[in-house]
């Protein structure tokens, strides 16, 4: 099958199941930036259950996990499936727990997450920027806006963190048998100062992958390409990124 016809045929088959009230296409392929080989990200919104056993029996090939499986925060489970010999991950997401997010969005109030695969942890309005950012194929969404107390108190909030993290960083740095602890938090600091860049600027994050090229902060991964392992040259390292992060977040605030 041709592209549009496999994803008519996955969408159909998921809104047949019961209780799904709408599917939205996520991810790369959502906005246009996929490659050829990329995952086809699915949410199937439901209010309040969803039985995965409905999906089970579709019988595609892959992995289908129970409701909370993967943590019971916003992220509460989906599928890895190949079908037709495309990657294709579903997402369950609850209408229910969405209006309370988008609801705590527009209050500018939110929860970080850890969740594996991500430094940073990812902030509960991340479902809400899902929604801003899917095309809706099957029933109807809310289409949400960037609030504006969201943007100001998760700027604040992300930054906080980041220069902490680099503080903390600075004093890991005195020895050398302390360089993984040293560039995990100063990774993880990158990430956070380019959630609260892209907070600034009103712009929804949905995953790490190219959370520091999207918040323009790519000169963090030129950085760390180039360092020693020396106190002195780590020292030097965190000073170039705290500017980086720094400068940046000043042209996206508008300070």
């Amino acid at each position: 099958m041709d592209d549009e016809k496999f994803l008519g045929h996955v969408v159909s088959e998921l809104a047949g199941l019961p209780g799904v009230m709408a599917v939205a296409l996520g991810g790369s392929r959502a906005q246009g930036t996929h490659r050829a080989d990329s995952d086809w990200d699915l949410g199937i919104y439901y209010r309040n259950s969803f039985d995965p056993q409905h999906l089970r029996e579709v019988g595609w090939s892959g992995q289908v996990f129970e409701l909370g499986a993967w943590g019971g925060g916003i992220f509460n489970g989906g599928a890895w499936l190949e079908i037709d010999g495309r990657r294709v991950d579903v997402h369950y997401r609850d209408l229910a727990a969405i209006e309370r997010e988008i609801a705590a969005a527009e209050a500018g109030e939110f929860t970080i997450e850890p969740l594996m695969f991500h430094l940073a942890g990812i902030p509960s309005y991340l479902v809400v920027g899902e929604l801003a950012l899917a095309q809706v194929l099957h029933g109807e969404l809310p289409r949400p806006s960037y609030p504006p107390l969201l943007r100001e108190r998760a700027a604040t909030r992300w930054w906080t963190s980041a220069d902490l993290l680099l503080g903390y960083a600075e004093k890991s740095c005195t020895s050398s048998a302390r360089l993984t602890q040293c560039l995990g938090l100063v990774a993880q600091a990158a990430m956070m100062a380019a959630h609260a860049v892209m907070a600034a600027e009103g712009r929804w994050v949905t995953n790490e992958k190219r959370l520091l090229s999207d918040a323009g902060l790519e000169v963090v991964d030129e950085l760390l390409a180039e360092h020693g392992s020396e106190p002195e040259d780590l020292s030097s390292l965190i000073d170039a990124i705290r500017t980086a992060c720094t400068t940046r977040l000043a042209a996206a605030t508008g300070a």
